[in-house]
């Protein structure tokens, strides 16, 4: 296949960039490089340095090449700035997307892979673990956008036949397991790579934002999916579009508390994390876990590297091994 990958240069989009060209497929990654890495594109992808805000730049790349699908992963991702900033998240994700959304339409692309989040499911009154038919909540703006663009992607498929796959994953964890990529968000919000660089000194004391949700330990609970599992149920998903449109949530469906996340560091590291506590942050759902059993039967997915260990092993790996990230 001839894959267009937008947002290739980033944390997921990177990892499938680089599943996709193991398994033999062209890949060429879109890119403004607002949040992403040109060091993090893996080799033997294209790039085209394209601004999704640009319609016209959007609408020239899809027409002037034939693409198989369009995997879809350039967004703001924040859930604290949302808040902070509610507009400019729920305008520039939805604009950005409707863009590309357009121009797949206009350029006769006919499979669609959306990156989408647990985010979506924001309310405290749910079934858990959540399946893909759970009632949509989002917690914040940056949830309302992708729930946005789910609608969109809908309407693209009654109207023009644009087949879509969204893919609501919960904590995207850890780092290639041959040690190419890894995570390096500037800045870095994510619990894991943040407590490892605080065990190893390269930042201050972690904070662990809450102490009273109702838990076994009062912290977040939270399901993590190893990142190259991520690729793989992205690429299984593709084979779906032949003839339906699908929404699937990812994860294992097995929940961890950040403080079992922090020990399970101290474990794998032999090693002490230094950490205070902080206050809770609005948006913060107390439990997201996954029911990911719709994609597990309907593509035979089964997450390889689903243990703790594995996943802390493969970040703390990437992170020892480059500590200044991609280094740009």
């Amino acid at each position: 296949m001839r894959c267009l990958v937008t947002g290739g240069a980033g944390y997921v989009g990177s990892h499938v960039a680089q599943e996709l060209l193991d398994r033999g497929h062209q890949v060429v990654v879109l890119d403004n490089f607002s949040t992403g890495h040109r060091k993090a594109i893996p080799v033997g992808a294209e790039l085209r340095e394209v601004d999704l805000g640009n319609v016209e730049e959007t609408k020239y790349l899809l027409a002037k090449e034939k693409w198989d699908v369009v995997l879809h992963f350039a967004a703001l991702s924040l859930v604290g700035d949302s808040m902070n900033d509610p507009c400019h998240y729920l305008k520039r994700n939805t604009e950005t997307s409707l863009n590309l959304i357009q121009a797949c339409v206009e350029g006769g692309v006919k499979k669609f892979i959306f990156s989408s989040t647990a985010a979506l499911f924001g309310g405290e009154n749910r079934v858990v673990p959540i399946p893909d038919d759970a009632g949509i909540e989002p917690g914040s703006p940056y949830g309302e956008s992708k729930f946005f663009i789910e609608r969109a992607l809908k309407w693209a498929d009654k109207i023009y036949g644009l087949k879509f796959a969204c893919l609501r994953y919960f904590n995207a964890a850890g780092a290639d397991i041959h040690g190419r990529l890894g995570e390096d968000h500037r800045p870095e919000t994510h619990l894991i790579p943040l407590a490892i660089d605080a065990m190893l000194g390269r930042r201050p004391l972690l904070k662990i934002f809450g102490s009273d949700y109702p838990t076994n330990d009062g912290t977040c609970v939270r399901d993590y999916i190893h990142v190259n599992d991520l690729a793989d149920a992205h690429i299984r998903s593709i084979d779906q579009l032949e003839h339906k449109s699908v929404t699937y949530n990812l994860g294992n469906g097995r929940g961890f508390s950040n403080l079992e996340i922090v020990r399970g560091i101290e474990r794998v590291s032999g090693r002490s994390v230094p950490w205070e506590w902080g206050e809770s942050r609005i948006g913060d759902p107390a439990v997201l876990i996954a029911d990911s059993s719709r994609i597990r039967k309907e593509t035979g997915w089964n997450p390889k590297y689903s243990s703790l260990d594995d996943i802390i092993g493969t970040a703390l790996h990437w992170r020892e091994k480059n500590p200044q990230g991609y280094n740009e």
